[in-house]
């Protein structure tokens, strides 16, 4: 009977000694190849079996065995696991692989990534984005322009009006697609989609300002027009609402506006470092407002000269107060002077000649 005994006793230690090592091998197999963070980009083709799956993981070094991964799924019922691309790491245990592929993947391997700076204008945008996608300039300007388009989304957009649609404009959306860096879905998406993205943007821009906006004197294209010159003419961020100050008071004592930028912009001049001629100053055009025969004395341009970015609409809307009536900058150090007289304006700008090499 002792006999019988210590055999029982024995197979019951094997079959516990047998468990704790299917456990321990189990807790094994389960657990990350190794603690490396480092991101293992792949790809589950559609229509992939599980097999095909397990053996694209062993292959990406993420899991110890194909047929013990083959298991754990038939094991725990799994069969829906998803295709696409996938991010993992080797640091992630067999159920968090799982769980990942079961979840299906967000990524697009066809994503790109536009970067839009402040300040382009939207000749300088249509490049950009004819750059980057399949697009043509021709087409995206085209589009800017294209009335039944800008009516859908003047009907969509409340910071859009017929305003954006007068004789005289370059561009219908010319300031109002706001720089930012977007992701889009591939190189094949269409210009609508881009600008729609953009818009969407203005009106997240916007939204902080809106009631202020609706209460002031100018309209929001007035608003976006001299958010516009003050992003052109601004030396920095820190000069923004005091430049928009002097805008302002000289708009206030039916002043020109003076502003070189609107000139540059009017006679379609990109490059800053071209000097502007007698002719180009003196060009007849609702943008130019260094016009000597005092058409624009009082007056915004006729629109948005390029993309703003949320401290020029702050400054704006909210605008330092001053008395300043000219200002002039050292195009050398960045420093921006303000003045009250012409007399002081035309002194400091003497000074500032050899600096600035005539601008």
């Amino acid at each position: 009977m002792k006999k019988f005994r210590n055999i029982a006793l024995g197979v019951v230690i094997l079959v516990a000694v047998v468990v704790v090592g299917l456990c321990g091998m189990y807790k094994y197999m389960i657990s990350p190849i190794s603690k490396d963070k480092t991101v293992v980009e792949l790809e589950i083709p559609a229509g992939s079996s599980r097999r095909a799956i397990a053996k694209i993981l062993k292959e990406k070094g993420l899991i110890r065995d194909e047929n013990f991964f083959l298991l754990y799924v038939k094991l725990f019922k799994i069969s829906d696991m998803k295709a696409g691309y996938y991010d993992l790491s080797k640091n992630m245990s067999t159920e968090q692989l799982v769980e990942e592929l079961r979840n299906g993947s967000k990524k697009n391997p066809n994503e790109i990534q536009i970067t839009f700076q402040e300040g382009l204008n939207m000749r300088e945008v249509a490049k950009v984005i004819s750059s980057k996608t399949k697009n043509s300039y021709e087409a995206v300007l085209e589009k800017a322009n294209d009335p039944t388009y800008l009516n859908k989304m003047i009907e969509k957009y409340w910071f859009l009006d017929q305003s954006i649609l007068q004789e005289g404009i370059y561009y219908g959306l010319e300031g109002y697609l706001f720089p930012d860096t977007y992701s889009l879905t591939n190189q094949e998406v269409d210009i609508e989609y881009i600008f729609g993205k953009m818009l969407d943007g203005m009106a997240y821009a916007l939204e902080p300002y809106k009631e202020e906006i609706v209460k002031s004197p100018y309209s929001v294209h007035q608003i976006l027009s001299l958010a516009s010159m003050v992003e052109k003419e601004s030396a920095t961020v820190a000069d923004r609402s005091k430049v928009a100050s002097v805008f302002y008071n000289r708009l206030k004592t039916n002043m020109s506006l003076g502003s070189d930028v609107t000139t540059r912009y009017a006679n379609r001049v990109d490059d800053k470092k071209q000097r502007l001629t007698t002719a180009q100053y003196n060009f007849q055009s609702p943008y130019n407002t260094r016009l000597t025969n005092g058409t624009m004395n009082g007056k915004l341009p006729i629109g948005p000269i390029c993309g703003v970015g949320k401290t020029s609409i702050e400054a704006a809307v909210r605008p330092a107060e001053t008395n300043y009536l000219y200002f002039i900058a050292n195009i050398q150090t960045l420093e921006t002077f303000f003045f009250e007289t012409s007399a002081a304006f035309e002194a400091k700008k003497v000074e500032l000649q050899e600096v600035n090499q005539g601008f």
